[in-house]
């Protein structure tokens, strides 16, 4: 197992380090192209979907549904998944919308912009630390790494979804 514990670590730091920088590459690269939908609603609504999901994960492990909680982790990995591929698109084909709100709301956007962006970044380890972890019923370790990497992930989809809300009547 020692072995297959090193290359799952290799895998984590390479995707902890390639996701951001591959999302703050790509966020440079602009394609003339129309999207037939608007994509922020559909992610925003991914991110919601994943939050119910996490929640409903942790429901289902505290009450000794083991099985339901791996398919429910393995949905919300999924999504999330789907969730940067569609705003990595929309970021690649659209222009930046600027937040037109004053006042105090405007420190409340940026504040949970700022934070909901860096513990994006932040939660990716965490989160492939746990799932790998799991896989290989190390439970306790487990348990020990999901107790910082649930409310990172689950803040991250919630204030992606507040974001959304925040900027969406200053949409074109």
């Amino acid at each position: 197992m020692g072995n297959q514990v090193k290359k799952y670590n290799k895998l984590i730091i390479a995707l902890s380090i390639i996701v951001p920088l591959t999302v703050l590459m790509l966020f440079r690269i602009k394609i003339d192209y129309e999207l037939p939908v608007f994509l922020p609603p559909v992610y925003a609504s991914i991110n919601t979907l994943t939050a119910l999901i996490l929640i409903a994960a942790l429901i289902a492990i505290k009450n000794g549904k083991r099985k339901l909680h791996e398919i429910l982790i393995k949905s919300a990995m999924g999504l999330t998944v789907l969730f940067l591929i569609l705003y990595i698109v929309y970021h690649a084909t659209s222009e930046e919308t600027p937040y037109g709100g004053t006042g105090f709301m405007r420190y409340v956007y940026f504040f949970t912009l700022i934070s909901h962006i860096v513990l994006s970044v932040t939660v990716i380890p965490f989160v492939l630390i746990s799932f790998v972890r799991a896989i290989n019923n190390e439970t306790a370790k487990h348990r020990k790494i999901a107790r910082i990497a649930f409310p990172l992930w689950l803040y991250v989809v919630i204030s992606g979804v507040l974001v959304f809300l925040m900027i969406s009547p200053y949409y074109p």
